[in-house]
């Protein structure tokens, strides 16, 4: 099989991932927002995502033998056609349904586009790690552009669930995400160049799931508190306390808080975007050595863990909801968002540095099932947090997580 053109192919991969980002996070936006609306408690909102993110982690795990034994392109198309298929479920959601039947229904469903989304990630940041040119720093300016612009996607597309569910309802907006999605799915197949890399030997067994490298083992945990850092907040806590502020309780008064909340979340998503972007310019990544940038992950992870505290106290000290305190934590989570992003852009590269070209599909999911455990654990705690301690608890929690992750990151440099 001839090798395609590794810009062509590049551009490919990243033009279906931009895809499916887009309505990933438009579906999320439009979950959280359209049951919180509903009355759903913070827990019970908590409870929908659990899935999407167990189904993350058991997914990783095969996504990486089924990327090596079918082949990226496979496991890309399979993506995209499971969260058509997650979209058109979701559209046959009862409002007459008891809340306990559509909180299963919808976990259901959010763990189909569970597997669509890490499907989808690992073959795209795999084949980053095949196509990218190997000097002056070439994977690292790959991976940063693809991961950049990749959540620059993903933050249009929290807006753009919040402003279909406001304009057009919670069913028209999940048909309309599932037919263009399947055009954009046909296209990929018709336009994604022959000869994709990424099969592994025809004898490779299933087993060897852990990496053998220990880098990537403590590099995955220091993943998974990062994202549970992020998450703690992220999914719950904070979307609910802005509608709480923003809305006046009326129908009209929703709706502007759809917008305003959506806006602020895909705010935060682009910039993180951008800033995972630029991360090599950031931190003179052309022609480094491994082990600095080793050791500004060290750096980097450090100087996340005071700000959420910091929040945390605020929300405490303000005793409830204030506009000096809703001021403060969009000031606040803009820095999180910026510290995190270097932190995330620096992770995204390390993995396929410290992988193994022969194993890279394996040592990839091993290392995004990590991502996904502390999704999953961020999501949880997010929503027992919020609903027993409030905010202030909520970003005590994530403060917890960054120091974690800290400590984790720290022994990459006896790795």
């Amino acid at each position: 099989m001839t090798s395609p053109n590794p810009l062509r192919a590049y551009a490919a991969v990243t033009a279906a991932y931009w895809a499916f980002m887009l309505s990933d996070g438009a579906l999320r936006m439009l979950v959280l927002l359209h049951f919180n609306a509903l009355g759903f408690t913070p827990l019970q909102l908590a409870w929908l995502f659990l899935l999407y993110e167990v189904a993350g982690i058991v997914t990783n795990l095969a996504a990486g033998w089924l990327a090596a034994r079918f082949g990226l392109a496979a496991t890309l198309y399979g993506g995209l056609a499971l969260q058509i298929g997650a979209l058109v479920a979701l559209a046959q959601l009862d409002p007459g349904w008891s809340i306990a039947a559509s909180v299963a229904f919808v976990m259901s469903v959010q763990g189909m586009s569970g597997v669509a989304k890490d499907l989808a990630k690992m073959s795209a940041k795999s084949a980053v790690k095949l196509l990218a040119p190997k000097e002056d720093g070439g994977l690292f300016r790959w991976v940063a552009a693809l991961t950049g612009s990749k959540n620059a996607v993903k933050g249009l597309g929290f807006f753009l669930g919040a402003a279909l569910l406001g304009l057009a309802g919670f069913e028209a907006a999940v048909w309309g995400m599932a037919g263009v999605l399947a055009v954009i799915l046909v296209a990929v197949v018709l336009f994604l160049p022959a000869g994709l890399p990424g099969r592994m030997k025809a004898d490779e067994s299933w087993g060897g799931w852990r990496s053998r490298d220990p880098r990537v083992n403590r590099l995955s945990l220091a993943r998974l508190f990062l994202f549970g850092a992020r998450d703690v907040w992220f999914v719950v806590g904070v979307p609910v306390y802005f509608q709480s502020v923003l809305s006046d309780g009326t129908a009209e008064g929703r709706r502007e808080a759809f917008f305003l909340v959506g806006g602020f979340m895909a705010l935060w998503i682009i910039a993180y975007g951008a800033v995972q972007a630029i991360a090599p310019r950031l931190l003179g990544g052309k022609g480094r050595p491994e082990a600095e940038i080793t050791r500004k992950a060290i750096l980097w992870s450090g100087l996340l863990v005071p700000i959420p505290f910091l929040l945390a106290l605020a929300a405490w000290a303000a005793g409830g909801s204030s506009p000096f305190l809703t001021v403060t934590l969009i000031g606040g989570l803009l820095v999180f968002g910026f510290v995190f992003a270097v932190n995330s852009s620096v992770h995204s590269y390390l993995i396929l540095a410290f992988g193994s070209a022969d194993r890279i599909t394996r040592d990839v999911g091993f290392y995004y099932m990590a991502n996904a455990a502390g999704r999953l654990t961020g999501t949880l705690l997010s929503g027992l947090s919020f609903q027993f301690g409030g905010l202030p608890l909520c970003l005590a929690t994530a403060g917890l997580m960054a120091t974690l992750s800290w400590l984790a990151a720290r022994r990459l440099s006896s790795a």
